[in-house]
């Protein structure tokens, strides 16, 4: 007797609303294309630029990985979701740069924004708290701080970070413990008092 799933596929499923996206992209779909790069641009070049710290750079990494999905988007296969995959390439080319520079340790620079506190010593608390913030983010490894963007900054899973730097669950959720004590450590220290 045939198995129902042999006789009927099972498609990939649609929880993931990029997926219709990439299976557009693989058709030939530029405007699916747009709306991916649209709907995905912000979050991974803030995840290449908080590795390369180098806006242009950056930039022109955030175009090759969207070359890539527009070469790749018919070999995708569902297994995670879009926002994964692309990170995943995001995370490759990152570090491709990063071997090519030959540096592994970044500092981090951070434009400052202006905050609309109730009052100026508020407001200054806050910006020292922040450049504490930066400062101890810059002292971290880059898998360190990687596992940290992810997690914070794109609101990424445990399973879904492990797919995107190719590493073991376990060791993503190691080094976010790690870089949780050291982050804890360092701002301690900077700022004379538990954080």
């Amino acid at each position: 007797m045939a198995r129902a799933d042999a006789l009927f596929p099972v498609a990939r499923p649609m929880s993931d609303p990029n997926a219709a996206l990439i299976d557009r992209i693989a058709k030939g779909d530029k405007g699916a294309l747009a709306d991916l790069y649209r709907a995905l641009e912000r979050p991974v070049y803030r995840f290449i630029l908080s590795r390369l710290n180098d806006p242009h750079e950056a930039a022109d990494i955030l175009q090759d990985v969207f070359i890539d999905i527009w070469r790749a988007a018919a070999r995708f296969e569902g297994r995670a979701k879009v926002q994964t995959w692309v990170f995943g390439i995001a995370h490759r080319k990152t570090i491709d740069a990063l071997r090519r520079k030959g540096r592994i340790d970044l500092t981090d620079t951070m434009p400052d924004e202006a905050d609309d506190g109730p009052d100026m010593a508020t407001c200054l608390v806050a910006a020292e708290e922040a450049g504490h913030v930066r400062h101890c983010l810059g002292t971290l490894s880059d898998d360190h701080r990687a596992v940290v963007s992810l997690t914070f900054y794109d609101d990424m899973s445990a399973p879904e970070i492990s797919r995107v730097i190719d590493a073991p669950e376990g060791t993503v959720r190691s080094r976010l413990h790690h870089a949780k004590r050291l982050l804890m450590r360092c701002l301690e220290g900077r700022m004379g008092r538990p954080a």
